[in-house]
């Protein structure tokens, strides 16, 4: 079976000021050493396999005092030449919103302020002509009406259940527009029953290789970055027609990161094609 790659737009922030000096969510340990070169040459090697496969990178400016500004995928959601700027659970990550949305507004996408709380591609995750929605522990389950009312597509609930898989990004990957990979015991038995429905040839991941952030992936349509650990997943998708490649993230692994953290998709016009 042959995959189709799609030539992608990411905006990354390179992790110059990444330290674990809280902990919002379990992976963190303040009291864990962490190697702050190691993050940021692991980073680099991430956005180099991204330009490698013809992607093009473009980068915020990290700012101090920002450690997890490095994920991405959290500043915010884009489709269709539209932002929606975010709103964070956590006072630590507060300033990291208004630096996001100057950037798109720099850019010049056209830009829509939260309501609610609403972490941007962790929990929003659009698969082909629907818009898969995380809510449990990060994004409020309110916030989902208004992304349905500003990029017009509709929107699925996903109901996470396992505090270690705070965000949808954690649980669940969007392989292309039709299939996707994910964890079912991250989600409630409802959100479960939606995703059997919504995707009957999905990829099962194994509990193994989501405790390695596995799911934490970036594809094109045809090759799927994914942390190097999640050896069990690679496999199951290289059976699928998947070419995959593997990345050591392990340094941002600790404060609940991998390569979907990292990356946050610009979609300029019409998304997905």
């Amino acid at each position: 079976m042959t995959m189709d790659a799609t030539s992608q737009r990411f905006l990354m922030c390179r992790p110059t000021y990444f330290a674990v000096d809280y902990a919002i969510n379990p992976w963190m340990d303040p009291t864990a050493p962490v190697d702050a070169d190691l993050a940021v040459r692991q980073w680099e090697q991430l956005r180099q396999i991204y330009r490698d496969l013809g992607h093009t990178v473009e980068e915020i400016t990290p700012v101090p005092g920002l450690p997890d500004m490095v994920f991405a995928a959290n500043g915010g959601t884009v489709i269709d030449g539209k932002a929606m700027a975010v709103q964070f659970r956590d006072p630590q990550r507060a300033d990291e919103a208004p630096a996001y949305r100057a950037w798109f507004e720099a850019a010049g996408f056209e830009m829509y302020d939260p309501k609610h709380v609403n972490e941007g591609e962790g929990d929003i995750l659009l698969v082909g002509d629907y818009l898969l929605a995380g809510t449990g522990f990060r994004t409020a389950h309110a916030s989902h009406a208004q992304l349905q009312e500003v990029f017009g597509y509709p929107v699925i609930t996903m109901q996470l259940v396992d505090p270690r898989f705070y965000h949808l990004d954690t649980a669940l990957t969007v392989l292309d527009e039709r299939t996707v990979a994910y964890l079912p015991e991250a989600f409630s038995p409802g959100s479960r029953a939606v995703l059997r429905r919504l995707f009957p040839d999905a990829v099962h991941a194994t509990m193994a290789d989501a405790e390695v952030l596995g799911l934490n992936a970036v594809s094109d349509g045809r090759h799927v970055v994914l942390p190097a650990q999640a050896t069990t997943l690679a496999a199951a998708l290289r059976d699928r027609g998947y070419e995959t490649i593997g990345v050591d993230l392990s340094e941002l692994r600790k404060a609940g990161g991998g390569p979907k953290c990292c990356t946050l998709r610009l979609r300029q016009g019409k998304a997905s094609k």
